[in-house]
């Protein structure tokens, strides 16, 4: 505690030097002015200012955007048919596998009917053996007649009506067969409706387990078709949902890795991957939904949960960069002073500038190297003499003035 507060200490003297440093350059200036030049010439008085170096290696451009958490999935289980809920066998953050019976309706009703479809099919059944009977005797009938006819005994109006009953016979036996086939349709549809009352819950992708996040009934309620009982989601992996403005979307590309971290596990981070850009903006917000990717094996994350994430756009492997204080407009263009060799003046570079990164800017200009100037390059313009802080003590006075002709 004692280094942090020297350190501090020492900072604020620097400071505090150089303020002094520079209130007393301008009144120095000021009282100059006022004063007639002595044989036309004047002194110049150095600047005093505080420098930084001009560094390489690499530098990243990161944003942080601001989100929530969403399920990757989520249904509502509902029953098909309506009835009054007997048993749920789970709560909400109960884990609930694939195909899992959840609930349970009372059945007195369907098993009913399942009853009286299945007799039915044995009515329909019978009528079909009476009608193959019948059919059997119209068929012989239909013999006899044919050769009693061959014999000029039956007249040929006879055979006719014996022919004719024979059709009838076998018309009603492919009626009766139609009619069990109707039977046994309706005690399938019977059957599955009474398996309807076991509500199972049943996805279609590849994960085997999920969570219930909601239950809405209790037992003994009576709900009808379609009502929602619970809802369960899937939260490994979760979707981190985040929103980013124009000046970023051209920077995302699916499948960049991202960092999160939320309120609710402070010193933690997470890993994300950019999965969906929405290919379009919000009208409202002028913004674009952007969905990443968080494995969650231990489930520690929950939908709803507040989260950020920084995501790295860039990255350069071996950039120039000097603090972002160096930088100075004159003319409208972007530039640095650097200290020239002899330590004692500056000279104007103008720079390009690129990422910004822990406080320091990529620069790219002719002549951008050793240090610079951070603190009273407002008072400096190119070769004006200069007095560095923690230097300034070891510069002879004669050094650090001069005359302008």
């Amino acid at each position: 505690m004692s280094l942090v507060s020297g350190k501090m200490s020492i900072s604020l003297v620097v400071s505090l030097l150089i303020a002094a440093a520079l209130g007393w350059f301008l009144f120095e200036q000021l009282d100059g002015q006022n004063r007639a030049p002595a044989r036309g010439k004047r002194p110049v008085k150095a600047v005093p200012v505080e420098v930084g170096s001009v560094q390489r290696g690499p530098m990243k451009l990161e944003r942080t955007f601001s989100g929530a958490l969403e399920a990757r999935a989520q249904f509502v289980v509902a029953p098909k048919v309506s009835g009054r809920i007997e048993r749920i066998y789970v709560n909400f953050a109960d884990t609930v596998k694939r195909g899992q019976v959840v609930a349970e309706l009372d059945n007195d009703e369907y098993v009913q009917a399942v009853a009286q479809a299945r007799a039915n099919l044995e009515v329909a059944q019978a009528n079909v053996a009476g009608a193959k009977s019948a059919l059997a005797i119209a068929t012989r009938e239909l013999e006899r007649t044919r050769r009693l006819r061959e014999r000029g005994i039956a007249s040929e109006s006879q055979f006719d009506t014996t022919r004719a009953n024979q059709l009838d016979k076998k018309s009603q036996l492919e009626v009766t067969k139609a009619l069990v086939s109707r039977a046994e349709s309706a005690l399938k549809t019977a059957n599955i409706r009474l398996g309807y009352t076991k509500v199972t819950a049943g996805w279609g992708d590849a994960s085997e387990q999920r969570i219930v996040a909601e239950r809405y009934v209790d037992e003994g309620e009576t709900v009808s078709a379609n009502a929602p009982l619970l809802r369960i989601v899937e939260i490994d992996p979760v979707i981190a949902v985040v929103f980013v403005t124009e000046r970023d979307y051209a920077l995302l590309s699916t499948h960049q890795l991202a960092v999160l971290s939320t309120d609710a596990f402070p010193g933690r981070q997470f890993e994300g991957r950019i999965e969906r850009i929405a290919p379009i903006f919000r009208e409202a917000t002028r913004q674009a939904r952007v969905e990443l990717t968080v494995a969650n094996r231990e489930l520690l994350l929950k939908p709803g949960m507040f989260i950020r994430a920084t995501v790295v756009l860039d990255r350069i492997e071996d950039a120039a960069h000097v603090p972002e204080q160096a930088l100075t407009v004159r003319d409208g263009k972007s530039g640095v002073f650097v200290v020239n060799a002899d330590g004692r003046s500056v000279a104007w570079r103008k720079v390009k500038t690129g990422i910004r990164d822990a406080g320091r800017v990529q620069v790219s200009g002719e002549g951008v190297s050793g240090r610079v100037v951070i603190l009273g390059q407002h008072l400096l313009k190119d070769g004006s003499a200069i007095i560095i802080a923690g230097e300034a003590a070891a510069v002879p006075a004669s050094s650090a003035s001069g005359e302008l002709r």
